[in-house]
């Protein structure tokens, strides 16, 4: 695993990225897309965190801190990278910004149909609050 390197994304990444989720992630959202990405980067320059390997993009996870609390999006690895170690070491990462924040807790957004992803969350310690739902408003049409 030491050919993987972790770093956070820059502005010049942001095509790769988006790119890449449609590959490698499960489903989009209403910010997936440059604008979205962008203002991201902008507004928190560490939050997205991405592992290369052989300086091709191979996971992304977005480790967001809004000052209370840690929240993870968007952890996803290339399929042909998976069980490589390269999920956990960007939870690693993003565990570890959470901590130097001051954060106490973190959580994730997993689909209810991403069996693997939720195999995945459960190795690395995370477990569902069945007693919250996610309620939504999109903003903009």
């Amino acid at each position: 695993m030491d050919d993987l390197s972790i770093r956070s994304a820059t502005a010049a990444d942001l095509d790769t990225v988006l790119a890449f989720w449609k590959v490698s992630a499960e489903g989009t959202s209403i910010s997936d897309d440059g604008d979205g990405v962008a203002r991201l980067v902008e507004r928190d320059p560490d939050a997205l965190i991405l592992a290369e390997r052989d300086g091709t993009l191979v996971g992304t996870v977005i480790a967001g801190f809004d000052g209370w609390r840690c929240h993870l999006y968007r952890l996803a690895v290339h399929p042909e990278q998976r069980r490589r170690g390269v999920g956990g070491a960007l939870l690693t990462a993003a565990e570890e910004r959470f901590a130097a924040l001051g954060g106490r807790r973190s959580d994730a957004m997993v689909l209810d149909r991403n069996e693997s992803a939720q195999h995945a969350w459960r190795a690395a310690g995370y477990g569902p609050q069945p007693q919250w739902s996610r309620w939504v408003k999109h903003l903009t049409e």
